[in-house]
Formats: C-alpha cells, structure tokens, sequence
C-alpha cells in the first residue's frame, strides 16, 4: 500500500524542488542499476520533495518496460522511505495504465503520465487516455501536458471532476495564457510544476501562475547550486535569481540550444563534467561534441 493518500503526495510534491534523475548506462547501453543507486544515495543527502525514477531526464522514452520496472523498484528500495518515489506511464493508454499498476505494485507513491505515443489525440482522447490510467491505480496521478498531449481547460476541468487522485499538472507547453486560465479555474485543486526543459529559466515568472515547483535536472551535478537557485525563487529574492541565471543557467541553454535532444544529453555531459559520469545516452540522443563539453566543464567548475 502506498504511503501517500492523492491529496497527501500531491502536499509533499509541492513542497520543494522536485528531482529528476539519469539513468545510468554502461558503455553497451545496457542499465546499470549498481552506479544508479550509488548516484540516488549521493543525491539523499540533498532534500528534495520527490524523486521522479525513469522520467523524461531519466529516458524513459528508451527503456523497455522490464527496465522501467527495474529503474522503479531500484528507486523505492534505496529511498527506503526517506523520498517520495514518483514512476512514469506512458506510450498507449494500455500500456500506460500497465505502467501505472505495475508503479503500485513495486511501492512507487505517484505516476507521471507522458504524452501518448506517436499518435494525435482530440480533447475527448486525451481525458480518456488520461483517466483510464487515474483508474488503473490508487496512486496521485501528476499530467503531463506537452508535445501531443495539449489539454484544454476544459478537459483538465474534466479530469479533476472525474478522478480524485488526479493530483498534479506538469507544463511542458509554456503558455503563459493558459496557465492563468487554468490556475483561475482550478486554483488549489491540483499540484502545479514546471516542467520546461531548464525549467529554472520560467521558475520565477511561473510563481505567480501557482507553479510552486518544477522538475530540476541539473540538480543531478550542481544540487548545491540547484537548491539555492530554488530558494532564491521561492524567497522572490529577483536580484539573486538573475544573478545566478546569468553565471550558469542561460550559458547553459545557450549549449543546449546547439543540438536537438540535448536536454537529456547534456545532463549526463554535466555528470561527466562534475566527476560522476553516468555513461552515455542512448540513440536517438546524440552525445555533445568536445568544444561543447568543454565549454559545459568550464560553467559546471564555476558553480560547483
């Protein structure tokens, strides 16, 4: 049985910086779920509200499902508790309400639903999608609304009628006119994170849209940086804020920006850069090109 009732994760959730962790691969690609765990017990002596194994930062695109369950249980057993464990579903709604029950069955305490894949969905498909994976499990259910999985007001109206463990609403879109709209609708009833990639960029303006929170992936290799930036952004304390998005944040993205799927790939970059490499990405995601790690080693020695 999980340890969270849906309004209890969705507290705890939004109570701190939400973190994102790799998934570690050896040079075969294969999952390396000894460095994994060694990795998750370095990141528990930095607190954070919930740790998401297997996200977007973690590949969940391009695990199978038995690694998906392996990632999931690593996660719980070594948390022991301390952490709230959030397990991804995804791919068809089949298979994601799969996900989700086998997310329950291994301890997890909540599941992030990714965009259904491959194929586009109306309004009417994506709460279908959405609410048969809130009624495959008792677990909170946070959505994720980017790429092909673009709910309307309406629709996430919907959901919170129809799902009471329905928690939480992850934005990967970056509207700002939708965002108030839905925040004016919902107000409390759900859990808002950001979840742009470098979401700390947004992390200040999206406060004041109800987005207490956001899924941070650098905490990975600068958690002492990433935690501060975070307080910074809760205090409002604007000056430090830009301070410290011009010293690492925007030369970041200024990196990321060179190649398509570098979101992922310049997290393990930065890992490597830090002295805890989590071996390489797995295709389609390409690896940084020297200049571009050394440019990256050069920010990550400035803040670390």
């Amino acid at each position: 049985m999980t340890r969270f009732a849906p309004a209890e994760i969705q507290t705890a959730l939004g109570s701190g910086l939400l973190s994102f962790p790799v998934t570690h691969f050896r040079d075969d690609l294969s999952f390396d779920e000894a460095a994994y765990r060694e990795h998750l017990a370095h990141l528990a002596a930095y607190p954070a509200a919930g740790l998401f194994a297997a996200g977007g930062t973690g590949e969940f695109f391009s695990l199978t499902a038995a690694e998906t369950a392996q990632v999931v249980r690593a996660a719980v057993e070594e948390s022991a508790g301390t952490v709230p464990i959030v397990a991804p579903a995804g791919l068809g709604t089949a298979q994601a309400a799969a996900f989700a029950r086998d997310a329950e069955a291994a301890g997890a305490d909540a599941v992030l639903l990714f965009p259904p894949y491959l194929t586009e969905a109306s309004q009417d498909g994506l709460y279908l999608h959405a609410k048969a994976v809130c009624d495959a499990t008792g677990l909170g259910v946070v959505v994720y609304h980017r790429a092909n999985a673009a709910y309307d007001v309406d629709t996430v109206q919907r959901l919170a009628d129809a799902c009471p463990n329905f928690i939480g609403f992850k934005d990967g879109v970056g509207d700002i006119e939708f965002m108030t709209r839905l925040y004016a609708t919902l107000g409390d009833r759900l859990l808002y994170v950001g979840g742009l990639p470098t979401a700390e960029t947004f992390a200040l303006p999206y406060l004041q849209l109800g987005v207490t929170t956001y899924s941070s992936a650098i905490f990975n290799f600068v958690p002492e940086f990433a935690l501060a930036f975070y307080e910074d952004v809760r205090a409002r304390n604007t000056a430090e804020v830009y301070r410290r998005l011009s010293e690492f944040v925007l030369p970041y993205l200024d990196i990321r920006n060179r190649g398509k799927g570098y979101a992922v790939a310049i997290v393990k970059a930065g890992m490597r850069a830090a002295g805890r490499p989590a071996g390489p990405v797995r295709p389609p995601l390409s690896e940084l090109r020297d200049d571009e790690f050394a440019a990256l080693a050069a920010l990550v020695e400035k803040v670390k």
